[in-house]
C-alpha cells in the first residue's frame, strides 16, 4: 500500500531485500498493522550516513509522522557511534520539511549517470 502510493509499481515487496541489506537501519511508522511511513538510513562505512526514501502515505501526511521518522533516523545514526554527518538530498518543494527536521542547506553536486 505505501510503496504503491509513494512510488507506484509493484506491491509484491521483492524490492525491499536488496535495499534493506545495504542499510545501516530503517525506521517505519504504522497505524495498527498498516505501514504508513518509512525512511532508510544508508551508510558509507565511515562518518557519513544518508537519508533515503523518506515517505509517508498520502492519507497520513501532515500529521508530523515524517518529521518523527527523520528524528528517529537521526537518533539511530547517532546511536551507531562514529558517524559525524547525516546527509539528505531533496527536491526544492521539500526544503521547509527538511528545515523543520533540523537540516541546513549546503551546496552539492549531481552527475547524471544514465
Amino acid at each position: 500500500m505505501l510503496r504503491q502510493a509513494a512510488w507506484g509499481g509493484s506491491a509484491d515487496g521483492t524490492w525491499w531485500g536488496p535495499v534493506l541489506e545495504r542499510s545501516l537501519t530503517w525506521i517505519t511508522a504504522h497505524d495498527g498493522d498498516v505501514l504508513v511511513g518509512f525512511v532508510n538510513v544508508a551508510w558509507d562505512g565511515g562518518v557519513h550516513a544518508f537519508l533515503l526514501d523518506t515517505t509517508v502515505h498520502p492519507q497520513w501526511q501532515r500529521r508530523g509522522i515524517g518529521v518523527q521518522l527523520v528524528q528517529r533516523a537521526a537518533e539511530a545514526a547517532r546511536a551507531h557511534g562514529g558517524l559525524e554527518w547525516l546527509h539528505v538530498d531533496f527536491e526544492p518543494h521539500l526544503t521547509d520539511f527538511y528545515a523543520a527536521c533540523g537540516f541546513i542547506p549546503t551546496p552539492a553536486g549531481l552527475l547524471r549517470l544514465a
